[in-house]
């Protein structure tokens, strides 16, 4: 099998590396990542990669003077890696909306995409759905590759419900979330992520976009998507069939083993982690979210109910807020309030075209700008 990587140099695509070193069949004909040049030129080397690319324009000439490799830039390199003809899976793991346009045109050429990126989904889902409903997605966020691996095999109309679970994040116990420092928020206590993924799972917007996802991905109403903080993270998540039946997807938290079921599906392979040991856990818990204390992820229910461009609007201005977040420009209670106002002041578009999307995106932008 051969495979390209968008985003080889996150979290994500350092895990999808390890799991293709272990699995030894499988060949990458290209890797994207961002800023990292020195990484991705070393990715290339150590694995063989013919072409390289960097999401960033400006720093094509850098790439082009420390690698021998055919480079490509921007989203039209991006684009390129997703369509190529000897290409059998797209696995796509970068941050940000901008993933949206090398995803559309993996899909559109028939592709089946192993997808790590909630943004595109989240902002363009809809859009997907309506003009590729054919589709082939296997999700590599745990949750949903759980849910996924549940649903085989079931009919989807004898399903009650899917149960999403969360980890609660650092703070699940904290009362007074005024004075949260950075270092407290990236020390997620079971797994371990990219900083953006790591502050939305602090603020419980990580669990809202899953729910949006959820919608997308396995065309369920928001209704049926439940959420439940689960501090073990070893159920990743469940489904509920009329009868009461639950169906679980259980292992430790470790994000080789999705992404690896995403690069083997339908077929399984011998993965590295080591087996479930049940004497080893002591217990499974599991609580209702605190909707006050973390409100966004009681306004990814209200906005996918509404959807239309508001999926786009919540993770712009999320992304936005946790940058600035990341940067010390604002604070963590800041991401909540702004991202909140926002959604709120947002301009309605019920059936947005790609380049509404976009525009509901600058204006993301330039009303954050102002409010600054």
């Amino acid at each position: 099998m051969k495979i390209s990587i968008i985003g080889s140099t996150g979290s994500i695509g350092k895990n999808t590396l390890k799991v293709v070193e272990h699995l030894r069949n499988i060949e990458i004909e290209a890797i994207a990542g961002g800023r990292n040049l020195t990484l991705l030129q070393e990715q290339a080397e150590t694995f063989g990669v013919p072409i390289v690319c960097t999401a960033f324009p400006e720093l094509c000439s850098e790439l082009k003077s420390i690698t021998n490799k055919k480079v490509l830039c921007g989203i039209e390199g991006l684009n390129e890696i997703a369509t190529l003809p000897c290409v059998d899976k797209v696995v796509i793991s970068s941050a940000g909306a901008s993933a949206f346009f090398p995803l559309y045109n993996a899909l559109k050429n028939k592709k089946t995409v192993a997808l790590a990126n909630k943004e595109s989904l989240v902002a363009y889902g809809g859009i997907l759905n309506r003009e590729i409903p054919e589709r082939k997605i296997i999700p590599v966020d745990s949750e949903h590759s759980a849910v996924f691996q549940c649903l085989e095999g079931k009919n989807i109309n004898e399903v009650r419900g899917i149960i999403l679970t969360a980890s609660g994040g650092p703070f699940r116990d904290r009362n007074d979330l005024s004075k949260i420092t950075l270092d407290e928020t990236l020390a997620h206590p079971t797994w371990d992520m990219g900083k953006k993924i790591t502050v939305d799972s602090a603020t419980l917007m990580n669990k809202g976009f899953e729910v949006i996802e959820a919608v997308r991905l396995f065309r369920i109403p928001p209704e049926k998507i439940e959420v439940v903080i689960h501090p073990q993270s070893i159920i990743h998540s469940m489904i509920e069939m009329i009868d009461t039946s639950v169906f679980a997807q259980l292992s430790y938290p470790d994000m080789k083993l999705p992404i690896q079921f995403a690069l083997t599906y339908p077929k399984r392979k011998v993965s590295l982690l080591k087996p479930l040991d049940f004497t080893e856990i002591e217990k499974l818990e599991f609580f209702t979210p605190d909707f006050e204390k973390f409100p966004l992820l009681k306004l990814a229910y209200k906005v996918i109910e509404k959807d239309g461009n508001l999926p786009a609007i919540l993770a712009k201005a999320d992304e936005i807020m946790v940058n600035k977040f990341l940067e010390g420009k604002s604070s963590f209670l800041d991401i909540q309030k702004t991202v909140i106002k926002v959604v709120e002041k947002a301009p309605y578009v019920k059936e947005p075209s790609i380049s509404d999307i976009q525009e509901a995106e600058k204006w993301v932008e330039e009303e954050i700008k102002r409010r600054e």
